[in-house]
């Protein structure tokens, strides 16, 4: 069915928090008709999730997606449309045949040295491991991880599980990628310190089922925008959630980054690895993880026979689904070119994961969003409703 813009007065391209967010408050705040399009044949983007057909697991097609806040409003957001589970996120890794705790802990470390050390002992003992190799002002990310816990950890569970997600040497990745990583002294095995977190109990395809269910909200999807951008009506505002240089047909060339792939496999045993995310550390080991979903949700009473495992793979990206923006001097140079490109079309509001070309957590996600349509599509609107022109704006890109 060919897709009739011409009346549309609000628009939003992607289905994923970002844009479903938007989409609820224009139709509920604003009371007006909003059409919302995606490319694929699901709501959600990669938070995405479905039943495998087999076993009757529900799992998250992108790879295992923790929600998680410490900010209430966005916590009380989310629970309007759905109730979480006390799903509480534990990764662990495996290392030469051996499982360790992830991120590094006093287990992981006393494990993998075969000592018995105290906490208050931690300090010390990093400080002899990295004795020999100092990096006061580390240039990437090896210098910057040998540094915080010694060459021996690094090269076990940090440099080539890195390098596999990379696809890049360590000594070519930024510092403050290792920055997203913690380094515990104690016993503490949860992944999240958020006050808030859990798992939809109606998975993320319920969520986004709910969260789009307004009378004043049309969807369509397998809906591609650059089909359609020629046709959009220069009154519509339009908010979009896709690449940003794919909107301007690659002008200044494609933004570098990494995206991921999956493997499914049913295993003929109730339980394969007993967690729902397990890392492979090594870089002989061509997957990143292994998520076993049926961990994500331990107050569903089924237990099926099988088990359904989900391996994953970095890979380069080469078309519009990138999971890491890889951080380089290039694509900064790019970001701003486009920046100014898409500065020309005041009725067009770019914003997530992808229209901002930043790795987002679901919840800022969301808290962008919802300061997005406060501070700017709103005013936008209304100034549209009242039959204003819209305002000349120049694009700004914050952290």
């Amino acid at each position: 069915m060919e897709l009739n813009l011409r009346d549309t007065k609000f628009l939003v391209v992607g289905a994923g928090f970002y844009g479903a967010v938007v989409a609820e408050h224009i139709a509920r705040v604003l009371d007006q008709h909003v059409v919302v399009i995606d490319k694929r044949d699901h709501t959600g983007g990669n938070c995405h999730s479905e039943i495998e057909s087999e076993t009757g697991i529900e799992y998250h097609a992108y790879g295992t997606h923790i929600f998680h806040t410490r900010n209430e409003d966005v916590w009380s957001y989310v629970q309007r449309f759905t109730q979480l589970n006390a799903y509480r996120h534990q990764v662990l890794a495996t290392y030469k045949d051996r499982v360790f705790q992830m991120p590094i802990n006093l287990e992981t470390i006393n494990s993998f040295y075969g000592i018995n050390l105290k906490p208050f002992e931690v300090a010390s003992f990093v400080e002899q491991e990295t004795a020999n190799e100092r990096y006061p002002e580390p240039r990437n990310l090896e210098e910057r991880a040998i540094s915080l816990v010694g060459r021996p950890l690094y090269e076990a569970f940090l440099k080539g599980y890195t390098e596999k997600q990379w696809g890049r040497s360590a000594t070519e990745i930024p510092a403050s990628v290792i920055n997203r990583l913690p380094f515990r002294t104690n016993y503490e095995e949860n992944y999240f310190f958020d006050l808030w977190q859990g798992i939809p109990v109606n998975g993320y395809a319920g969520l986004f089922d709910n969260l789009l269910d307004h009378p004043k909200i049309e969807l369509h999807l397998g809906v591609d925008f650059m089909d359609l951008k020629q046709s959009v009506p220069s009154d519509c505002i339009v908010v979009y959630t896709g690449t940003i240089d794919r909107f301007c047909h690659y002008k200044h060339g494609r933004l570098d980054c990494r995206t991921l792939r999956f493997e499914q496999e049913v295993v003929d045993v109730p339980d394969y690895q007993g967690t729902s995310v397990m890392n492979y550390t090594e870089r002989s080991v061509p997957f990143t993880r292994i998520h076993e979903p049926r961990h994500l949700h331990p107050e569903r009473e089924s237990h099926p026979e099988r088990s359904l495992i989900i391996r994953e793979y970095s890979e380069t990206s080469l078309g519009d689904s990138p999971y890491y923006p890889i951080p380089s001097p290039e694509n900064d140079r790019r970001l701003a070119l486009y920046a100014e490109e898409t500065a020309a079309h005041p009725n067009v509001f770019f914003g997530g994961r992808l229209g901002d070309f930043k790795y987002y957590d679901m919840d800022v996600t969301i808290e962008r969003a919802t300061r997005a349509f406060a501070d700017t599509i709103k005013p936008a609107a209304l100034a549209l409703l009242r039959g204003e022109p819209l305002p000349a704006r120049k694009v700004t890109r914050d952290d």
